[in-house]
């Protein structure tokens, strides 16, 4: 058996893949997923439900719209200041790590930006704080979860303007106050589908207001007004986006997934802390619930671990080059069985170590 820990594209459930497999090959009548048009009924039953989902599992107000994009959140560290900054403005963005960072470096070829705070000093170690957003920023964005170095902010910065997050790895893992936001953005290939879909919520009122004419296909409100088909969705991955969505649903929803997200996290940071051979990389009230990193205490040991963590099926914990020993990835699908099988492993090692000592 295999424990995937990887970061992203990330474990969906197993029966969310069988699910799908089966739609590849028979869909609608003998047609394929693949290959059925987007204009079907089928098919808009499928976005319809998709966006229903969406609005349900994370209690969505009225007043917003659920939009299934694509390009990334990468296309949209660009699409959000040509769509909310206007010419002369400022936008405000927190640093807290690198698609922070991009985020910020896009949205300067667009207009004016102000760093509040960051802790790229530090190696992006912990979420900056006491930190002063400008009453005048057209907006505020920050990213809630880092991927990379195990860092997340739990609640939203105390502002009075609005609001914008990127959410792609933490989203549908715990729940959240979307009435805080005016506009939330996510990569679904951590916790809702595979790579290829963006999910969008956005406020409605917060559109309109900049003068800037932007292409159609940069523009929200084109997509809005076409119930996300202005062009040829990503079909496949929304399909199994509304999979994965239904079995959220049918776990309990984001606030039940969020007790468990909470369970798997506490036991491997307990093992981390516990055990002598392994320390965390990033301060403790920021830690992560979805991307766990910590390094060895002896460097040279970290190859070896790494080798026998594969030896018992334990597979995507290495760490990103730019933090370097490990990253245990733990989104929605993946069980406190294969975070057990981690720990199981780190114990063994470490009393493989005391004997050879």
């Amino acid at each position: 058996m295999k424990h995937n820990f990887g970061a992203g594209p990330c474990i969906l459930p197993q029966e969310v893949f069988k699910q799908a497999a089966q739609a590849v090959l028979d869909f609608n009548d003998g047609l394929s997923i693949l290959e059925i048009s987007h204009r079907t009924t089928e098919f808009e039953a499928v976005v319809a439900e998709a966006d229903k989902l969406v609005k349900e599992l994370l209690n969505v107000p009225s007043g917003y719209s659920v939009l299934f994009l694509q390009g990334g959140a990468s296309l949209q560290f660009a699409m959000v200041p040509m769509n909310l900054l206007g010419d002369g403005q400022t936008a405000s963005y927190l640093d807290s790590g690198v698609w922070a960072t991009k985020a910020l470096k896009e949205a300067k070829f667009v207009g004016n930006v102000n760093v509040v705070a960051s802790s790229k000093d530090s190696n992006y170690t912990f979420i900056p704080k006491d930190f002063e957003i400008p009453a005048d920023s057209a907006y505020f964005h920050y990213t809630s979860n880092n991927t990379i170095y195990g860092t997340e902010l739990f609640e939203v910065p105390e502002t009075q303007v609005p609001v914008v997050c990127d959410m792609s790895s933490d989203i549908m893992s715990r729940v959240i106050d979307v009435s805080k936001f005016d506009l939330i953005y996510a990569g679904a290939q951590k916790n809702i589908g595979p790579a290829g879909l963006t999910i969008v919520i956005v406020k409605d009122s917060a559109l309109g207001k900049i003068d800037r004419k932007n292409p159609s296909m940069l523009n929200y409100q084109s997509h809005i007004d076409n119930a996300s088909m202005y062009n040829t969705p990503p079909v496949f991955s929304i399909y199994v986006a509304l999979l994965n969505l239904r079995w959220l649903k049918s776990k309990g929803g984001v606030a039940e997934i969020e007790k468990e997200n909470k369970q798997k996290a506490e036991a491997l940071y307990r093992e981390i802390d516990r055990n002598p051979l392994f320390k965390g990389t990033c301060a403790v009230e920021d830690r992560s619930k979805m991307n766990i990193c910590f390094v060895m205490e002896n460097p040279e040991l970290e190859k070896p671990f790494l080798k026998f963590a594969e030896e018992q099926g334990i597979v995507g914990i290495k760490g990103h080059r730019s933090v370097g020993g490990f990253r245990a990835s733990m989104y929605n699908a993946l069980p406190i069985t294969s975070v057990h099988a981690l720990i199981d492993a780190m114990q063994s090692f470490e009393e493989k170590q005391a004997k050879a000592n």
